[in-house]
């Protein structure tokens, strides 16, 4: 299965039992309802993942699971304080089944356009995986600039870029800079329908993880160029698609996807799920989109 980073990505949520081990039911109830919605990856540990509290065991677990069981391509996202575990990961994502890697700078350390350089062309030279380098100065404190894809993009197998930016410009300014040579997935969900209009190849969504249909509908609406439509379910969904740009996305949007039915809302200490008056809010948010959930046009079968 070779990646071709268009269509939707869900950074999937890590399911825990309430005695903190792998909930590999409610992992693969989760899967099965992103496949059926039509989504066209599964990316294991990423933020929205709890990434920096998997071990490493556990993150084998969990890669060659989805890899068994999705049919769609499986990426790692790689995380990590040190160029040489970053490799090592790298190694052992392609060993468990991985097909590609979304990589962040280094953790825990501010580097420099040079280290920056430096680290992804390290990771990348120590892998035949293609690579999706996910670009979230707001979150990560590093900003991959264009200058610096001038240079990583010299490596065949850095392919794409989470576009994590918020600035909706640079999807123009990298097509102009880049065109096919580097695709660019959208990474946060409140403008993803937008950065999909002006050109956005993919989208590594949140949401997603509560509500694949609606997701994956909005994408191929664009793509087939039926932006109302599009726009119509967008407008619905806003909401709810804000609660991934919030420091506990996590407890949010395993809030709802229990509330959805496809998970629970247990997470990994130190984060604690929500009470009192925060949970309610929250509640509110999800429940109201649960009971105005807009009915989707045909859209699998759209040629996009």
């Amino acid at each position: 299965m070779r990646i071709n980073w268009n269509g939707v990505y869900p950074a999937v949520t890590t399911k825990f039992t309430a005695n903190d081990t792998l909930d590999l039911p409610a992992f693969g109830a989760n899967l099965d309802a992103q496949v059926q919605a039509g989504v066209n990856g599964i990316i294991i540990g990423g933020s929205l993942g709890e990434a920096s509290t998997l071990a490493l065991e556990e993150k084998e677990i969990l890669v060659k699971y989805a890899a068994d069981r999705a049919g769609v391509p499986v990426l790692l996202n790689i995380a990590e304080g040190t160029t040489k575990e970053a490799i090592r990961q790298a190694g052992l994502a392609a060993k468990w089944g991985a097909k590609g890697l979304m990589l962040l700078p280094p953790m825990r350390y501010r580097s420099d356009h040079r280290e920056t350089v430096t680290f992804f062309k390290a990771v990348a030279q120590a892998t035949s995986l293609p690579i999706l380098v996910y670009n979230n100065p707001v979150d990560y404190k590093i900003e991959i600039t264009p200058e610096m894809f001038d240079e990583l993009l010299e490596l065949p197998n850095i392919e794409a870029v989470k576009e994590s930016t918020r600035d909706i410009t640079n999807v123009t300014r990298l097509i102009n800079r880049f065109g096919d040579r580097l695709k660019i997935l959208t990474g946060v969900d409140p403008i993803a329908t937008e950065a999909l209009i002006m050109g956005a190849h993919g989208w590594v969504a949140g949401l997603v993880c509560a509500f694949p249909a609606e997701t994956v509908a909005i994408y191929r609406l664009v793509k087939a160029g039926r932006i109302e439509e599009a726009l119509e379910i967008h407008r619905w969904f806003l909401p709810l698609l804000e609660l991934d740009i919030h420091p506990k996305l996590v407890q949010y949007i395993k809030l709802a996807e229990a509330e959805a039915g496809l998970g629970t809302e247990y997470v990994r200490a130190p984060r604690l799920t929500l009470v009192g008056e925060e949970r309610e809010r929250v509640l509110a948010v999800i429940r109201k989109g649960l009971a105005n959930r807009p009915v989707l046009p045909e859209y699998l079968s759209l040629a996009v």
